[in-house]
């Protein structure tokens, strides 16, 4: 299974509820905070082409930000990228 990245700002309350969305269908993510590094910050716009936050990866595939998520999960393409049984 691909690694899931949440890459987050404190206080974003989208980010809040992408972790909680990944949590409760069973999915194990690594949450990266981008307050703290600006540099990071700048390469996740480029790789995503999303400038907000949450942005999700699994492994090198934008999902896009919480609507994204949800509307993947809802739809099962979610467990499809992530390659869950």
């Amino acid at each position: 299974m691909p690694e899931i990245t949440v890459y987050t700002r404190r206080f974003c309350s989208y980010c809040t509820a992408a972790k909680s969305l990944l949590q409760s269908n069973g999915y194990e993510f690594v949450e990266v905070n981008l307050d703290q590094d600006p540099d990071l910050a700048v390469r996740i716009v480029e790789k995503s082409g999303q400038r907000t936050v949450p942005q999700i990866f699994v492994g090198e595939t934008s999902v896009g930000g919480f609507q994204e998520l949800h509307a993947a999960i809802s739809n099962g393409d979610f467990a499809d990228l992530a390659g869950a049984d």
